[in-house]
């Protein structure tokens, strides 16, 4: 590995959270692995990209719009940013890439860079299999294992030691720290997180059930619950609000800094497979995760006293990942089940958390 030291090394994932997310303990270990060598990462603007800014271990961040480029291809300007993108990526003059997404377009990047060395998954763990094309070398991986191992095998391939504890190298300032410890101070030091917000329809898991949770939170443990939500997610969480009856449930906006450091000293974590929970996750956070279309071994907490509620009754769930569906039989998932799952998972931690009322 000593020539590899002084290399110069672009790990492309354009995103979005939890794909970022993900591939962090690869960049941990890569960064342990080689000190010396220059770390850069290739990512879309805006959103996730915010998780990789001042991180410790990287030594460039790289952010293109290619939502931009998509939208106004044949602008005389976005020719030139392209071409001037290009450029910085050619001019850097990477020794190998690591495409950790799988993608054409994420090949693509560092192709387009004439990088030489151009290192990807094998054909049968590829999203887009035409991708392995633009690569020249190729990893094997058990789709089947959680998506961290199976980033993890990337670097494998370069020498890395894989083995430990899970490190999520992301750059807090004292503002995010200041945020959640207002929110703590506010709601007497104990908050859950519920995250109603799910990306696809089919991942999500009905208002007035997050509402339920939330009042016998309040009404079992003093716990007040924040309702969190991204772009677009507003009404879900004023739902969620409106359908609590005990009032200990409110809307809470945030940046994924913001969140993170939030989840960081929260009680509980409930919501679905969603970059939210995977934040959560990396934080340390105590997770109930609701798992409907997706894997929850690919892609859900890795905790081990972390618990997952899901259906195994229905075969339509096998592979599944659709985003859309007549009836989404998956995430109906009783409340009893779910608030259950929820006290096995409090009380694991050993928070001594106040019983204030048996009657639910």
């Amino acid at each position: 590995m000593g020539h590899q030291q002084q290399s110069k090394i672009l790990i492309v994932r354009l995103g979005a959270i939890g794909d970022v997310i993900h591939t962090l303990p690869a960049l941990a270990a890569l960064r342990r692995a080689m000190p010396a060598a220059h770390l850069s990462w290739a990512i879309e603007r805006g959103g996730a990209a915010k998780l990789l800014q001042g991180n410790p271990y990287l030594d460039e961040l790289i952010e293109l719009d290619l939502r931009g480029w998509r939208k106004n291809w044949k602008a005389t300007e976005t020719r030139a940013a392209i071409h001037a993108s290009l450029a910085q990526l050619r001019a850097a003059k990477f020794d190998l890439a690591l495409d950790f997404q799988g993608l054409l377009k994420s090949a693509a990047v560092a192709w387009l860079a004439r990088i030489p060395r151009r290192i990807g998954f094998a054909k049968d763990v590829l999203r887009e299999s035409a991708s392995r094309w633009l690569t020249t070398e190729h990893v094997s991986a058990d789709d089947h294992d959680h998506v961290i191992k199976k980033n993890l095998r990337l670097v494998e391939h370069l020498g890395c030691d894989i083995t430990g504890e899970f490190e999520f190298p992301i750059r807090l300032e004292s503002s995010d720290e200041q945020f959640a410890a207002e929110q703590l101070k506010q709601n007497n030091g104990a908050l859950a997180i519920l995250n109603p917000g799910g990306g696809w329809p089919t991942k999500l898991w009905h208002t007035s059930e997050f509402a339920a949770i939330a009042d016998r939170l309040w009404q079992a443990f003093g716990i007040r619950s924040a309702i969190t939500y991204g772009p677009g997610e507003l009404t879900l969480a004023q739902m969620v609000v409106a359908q609590s009856k005990t009032g200990a449930a409110f809307p809470l906006a945030s940046t994924l800094k913001e969140f993170l450091a939030l989840a960081r000293r929260a009680k509980l974590f409930l919501g679905g497979d969603t970059g939210p929970m995977h934040l959560a996750a990396a934080a340390g956070t105590p997770i109930v995760a609701l798992f409907g279309p997706t894997s929850a071994r690919r892609n859900g907490p890795f905790a081990k006293d972390d618990v997952v509620v899901e259906r195994f009754d229905l075969d339509c769930r096998t592979d599944c990942y659709r985003r859309y569906c007549s009836h989404t039989s998956c995430m109906k998932l009783p409340v009893e089940q779910v608030w259950q799952a929820v006290t096995k998972r409090l009380r694991i931690e050993k928070q001594e958390l106040p019983v204030l009322s048996a009657n639910l």
